[in-house]
């Protein structure tokens, strides 16, 4: 592999999954400051998309066609990326797939190709760009799903499982070695992205996201900071917190909760079409670009609450005390008028 050098002082930052969804909104959210972004994504309208969210950003944008379940291409889109750039600062693994569906109708293909997206794709992008990396960030886009497993999802919920197994064993390598690398893993709640529309489902009605669903920039600002903030891990959402908690200390309960809400609330009322196309082995946004959000842009939060609590911290701590002193000052307010 060829030394590589930067043209500019810019930030280079590759972005998988970058055509839809939070790797779509991540990737405009570092154009926003200035950064030059590596895409990568297998859509091409929506590649295309990506890339002019870019620029119209601010940033600088290379649109890779690839297929992250196939190391090489990754490995070749990395290479692309430093000749365009040059040295790569952050990598971002965000592509995914999944199949909803009960694990009992689910076949060895189905839970192969999730597990090689999903899984392998971000071991493989992690790979190419600790190849690369003196210094940065890798970031991995996790799910409160890492922790929780829910019905109608197995394949998805094994892959984010094992991304977080993967990651935790990867970082203790890196500070074993003293390494300027960071590894963090970001968990999501319910986001508003087009898979729903995208991936292969055998539901009997249209799939959403369990709720709260947030907006994908909600995502993709978590992303962001924990790249600056020098995090190893990152919850995002109330409901992230209670999931991951809540199997902490009731996992059982929380099985029994699932077994009885775990099916409704993956479901709107509208019935599915059993005909439409998904993305498990190719692409659906090859003519149109679908672009970061879903369908649920009516019901999706444009803020965490929670989010914001734990990224200011300072701010958080001010206005408790101003909130406090606020309640002393009216209690005393209200003792002397009682006297």
């Amino acid at each position: 592999m060829s030394e590589t050098t930067k043209t500019d002082d810019s930030e280079v930052v590759v972005v998988t999954g970058a055509s839809a969804g939070v790797g779509r909104a991540t990737a405009r959210a570092f154009a926003e400051q200035g950064a030059q972004v590596g895409l990568l994504a297998r859509g091409e309208a929506g590649l295309d998309g990506a890339r002019e969210d870019v620029e119209d950003a601010g940033g600088e944008a290379l649109a890779v066609p690839t297929d992250v379940a196939d190391a090489e291409q990754i490995e070749d889109a990395a290479d692309a990326v430093e000749e365009e750039f040059g040295r790569i600062d952050v990598w971002v693994n965000a592509a995914m797939t999944s199949v909803f569906s009960p694990a009992t109708e689910m076949d060895h293909e189905e839970y192969r190709r999730v597990t090689e997206v999903t899984y392998l794709g971000f071991v493989y992008g992690t790979e190419v760009a600790l190849d690369r990396m003196d210094e940065g960030v890798i970031v991995q886009v996790g799910s409160a799903l890492a922790y929780r497993g829910i019905p109608l999802q197995s394949a998805y919920c094994g892959a984010k499982h094992a991304i977080q197994g993967f990651t935790e064993s990867v970082r203790s390598e890196l500070i074993h070695r003293d390494s300027d690398v960071q590894l963090t893993m970001v968990q999501m709640p319910a986001l508003n992205t087009p898979q729903f529309d995208w991936v292969k489902s055998r539901l009997p009605k249209k799939p959403q996201p369990v709720p709260p669903i947030y907006q994908p920039e909600v995502a993709a600002e978590a992303i962001v900071w924990a790249v600056r903030n020098d995090r190893s891990e990152l919850w995002v959402g109330r409901s992230t917190v209670k999931a991951i908690l809540g199997n902490r200390v009731i996992p059982r309960r929380l099985d029994r909760k699932l077994a009885s809400s775990g099916w409704s609330s993956q479901m709107t009322d509208e019935p599915s079409d059993p005909d439409r196309a998904h993305n498990l082995r190719e692409p659906v946004d090859d003519e149109t670009d679908h672009g970061a959000h879903g369908r649920f842009d009516d019901r999706a939060r444009e803020r965490s609450l929670q989010l914001w609590a734990f990224t200011h911290p300072v701010e958080l701590a001010a206005a408790l005390i101003g909130a406090v002193i606020a309640l002393l000052a009216a209690l005393a307010f209200r003792d002397g008028d009682e006297r």
